[in-house]
């Protein structure tokens, strides 16, 4: 395709190009049409061209697209006060950026700045991004060997063992972040007691604790924040991905007194809070809160998972079901790239992560329809994996 003789070999490329979305479908340039289990890597969370997204786009561009933090701007409130209304208890203050990575970047140095320590705790099988802050706290070591020396005094402890998390903190622990749902190694859901353990931890050391639902949150796993599922609140909290319906923007919730220790001019952003991403952003909010998505979220989630499960008794490829809401991850005992390819020939778009997880991440408008044509495309395909396997063996 021609724009790979301008991008490089940066990123796996699908050989599908994409024209037009409605919802949970997207169409190629030939008009073919696709349901989108991949959403934009968990962007599309309201769905393509969302109609409160798209007019607040629409109005706010005729009045201006760019206002510096420097100066004030109503739609910023706007969003501000919206988001803030929503957020988990405490955290009354926001750092508005414009991506995963730079939620996290925030995040770091508010941590450091505000506890006066060094070291960093992240768990194994982590991802939070790739810019060299993020990138020290992600575990996957594929990503890190080529740009190293990182970020220092980075630990990682392993996911839902509070014992590990235990051995790796001292007395010069600043925080200790994790992923109440780990996406990119797989959709690996938190053990239940696990949250609320290395929140008394924390709360015991002095430590902050930072949530990265950047992919995990506004209604993805079928409550409006992962970590209600586990009835734990963070520090901080990390946003990005739907957070503005399609358009880049990144946010770290914090308690007031943690912004409070951050001085002019340490920490900023040019284009964070920017009217255009705000609008979209109030859009997208009042999508999930008022148009019943995080709801659908749940309740299509549930039917998906169970139509999984009917799949995994009949096709023994099939090893593990994971997730909560429409953050699914599908764990076959063979890798999964053949399955992606034939998904796509059926019509229908998905994820991986590593190898051998087939990861789905739909838009949350995603009807049982299509949750049906879905699983019916999976089910042909793993039949037809499934024979190649005997002939081959």
């Amino acid at each position: 395709m021609s724009e790979d003789q301008f991008m490089g070999n940066l990123y796996q490329r699908f050989p599908v190009t994409v024209e037009k979305g409605k919802g949970s479908h997207v169409w190629d340039v030939d008009g073919k049409e696709y349901i989108d289990c991949m959403g934009g890597y968990g962007v599309a969370l309201v769905g393509h061209q969302n109609q409160r997204v798209n007019n607040a786009i629409k109005e706010q561009v005729d009045k201006i697209i760019t206002v510096h933090s420097s100066l004030y701007n109503k739609t910023r409130e706007e969003f501000l006060k919206t988001l803030i209304g929503l957020a988990p208890k405490g955290l009354t203050q926001v750092h508005l950026n414009n991506s995963g990575a730079e939620a996290i970047e925030a995040a770091m140095k508010f941590a450091r700045k505000f506890t006066g320590k060094k070291g960093m705790v992240a768990m194994k099988g982590s991802y939070h991004g790739k810019s060299f802050g993020a990138l020290s706290l992600t575990f996957n070591p594929k990503y890190k060997k080529a740009f190293k020396p990182l970020v220092e005094k980075v630990s990682f402890a392993s996911f839902g063992d509070i014992e590990s998390l235990r051995s790796v903190i001292d007395d010069d622990t600043a925080f200790v972040i994790l992923e109440p749902i780990q996406g990119e190694s797989g959709i690996i859901v938190a053990p239940d007691g696990f949250l609320q353990d290395v929140r008394k931890l924390c709360d015991e050391k002095g430590i902050l604790l930072i949530f990265d639902e950047i992919q995990a949150g506004l209604g993805r796993t079928g409550r409006l924040w992962a970590c209600e599922h586990w009835n734990t609140a963070p520090d901080i909290l990390c946003l990005a991905k739907g957070i503005a319906g399609g358009v880049p923007m990144g946010a770290t919730l914090v308690r007031p007194d943690i912004l409070a220790a951050i001085s002019k001019g340490e920490h900023s952003s040019t284009f964070g809070g920017n009217p255009l991403s705000c609008a979209a952003g109030t859009a997208a909010l009042k999508a999930l809160t008022e148009d019943g998505l995080i709801e659908n979220s749940e309740k299509m989630g549930k039917i998906f998972r169970e139509g999984l499960e009917k799949l995994k008794e009949n096709h023994t490829m099939i090893r593990e079901i994971r997730g909560k809401g429409l953050m699914i991850g599908i764990e076959m005992k063979f890798e999964v790239k053949d399955i992606l390819m034939g998904l796509m020939k059926k019509g229908v778009l998905m994820l991986y992560s590593g190898r051998n997880i087939l990861r789905i991440l739909p838009p949350l408008v995603i009807s049982e329809e299509d949750i049906t044509k879905v699983l019916h495309a999976l089910d042909s395909v793993l039949s037809e994996e499934e024979q190649k396997k005997v002939v081959q063996g």
